[in-house]
């Protein structure tokens, strides 16, 4: 039965559910809303969690408690059309597995799903692992180790959607679609795995979608690509797609 099949249905965070980048926006905590210029000048290309990590420490060190940071995350606007999109999957559930790959932080994500009220959307949050230490200091660590020379050290989002796909196969669930929302470059890496079945909503004008244009001009690009600038043209994607399954 038609009604039966399941399409997965991955979502990017940053830039993407939010229209914001959430690490930036934790400045927003700090005295003053600033960073000395040592720590703002310290990022590393391929590196920005230790960055990070080092900016939690400094936070901590100010006196920013965990309630702050958790107050900030969950005032970073939606991107625009999301909350429609998300309602709307809301009474899908039974047509969708959807699962949110990000490399922000496993705090900041659900903290902010969960102010805005679609945390159970997702099966499954993947993100880099934060912990609150004895101290009450927010600590990232990496989400997992990969060789992949494209993406940032702490995360290959293809490395994660690879390996997603094989473990939910040998629990026996197979999809009829994959569909990727994304923006970055980091977005990008995962979406060359695609088939040509699948569906990559790619934020127009973003690093995301000027990737994927450069491999259709190679003709190497495999899935269906559908740029986006609000997520109602994601919904109105998908319901189509739904009212012919």
């Amino acid at each position: 039965m038609a009604s039966s099949l399941k399409y997965l249905l991955i979502f990017d965070f940053d830039e993407t559910i939010v229209n914001e980048n959430s690490d930036d926006c934790v400045v927003q905590a700090a005295p003053n809303q600033e960073l000395p210029d040592w720590l703002s000048s310290s990022i590393q290309d391929g590196f920005y969690y230790q960055y990070m990590q080092k900016v939690l420490k400094y936070l901590g060190d100010k006196g920013v408690k965990l309630a702050d940071l958790r107050s900030v995350y969950e005032k970073i606007p939606l991107s625009p059309g999301m909350p429609d999109l998300f309602r709307f999957l809301m009474k899908k559930q039974d047509r969708f597995e959807i699962i949110l790959i990000s490399d922000a932080n496993v705090f900041g994500v659900e903290s902010s799903l969960k102010a805005h009220g679609f945390h159970s959307l997702f099966r499954r949050v993947i993100s880099n692992h934060t912990k609150v230490e004895k101290n009450g200091y927010l600590s990232l660590e990496p989400y997992h180790t990969h060789t992949c020379p494209n993406c940032p050290a702490s995360m290959c989002k293809r490395k994660i959607v690879t390996e997603y796909l094989v473990e939910r196969s040998k629990d026996g669930v197979t999809f009829e679609k994959v569909m990727y929302v994304g923006d970055g470059a980091n977005d990008f890496c995962p979406s060359v795995v695609l088939t040509a079945t699948d569906v990559a909503f790619s934020r127009k004008n973003y690093p995301m979608h000027q990737l994927i244009q450069k491999e259709q001009q190679k003709g190497t690009f495999k899935a269906k690509v559908v740029p986006w600038d609000s997520a109602d043209l994601v919904r109105d994607y998908i319901q189509e797609l739904l009212n012919k399954s």
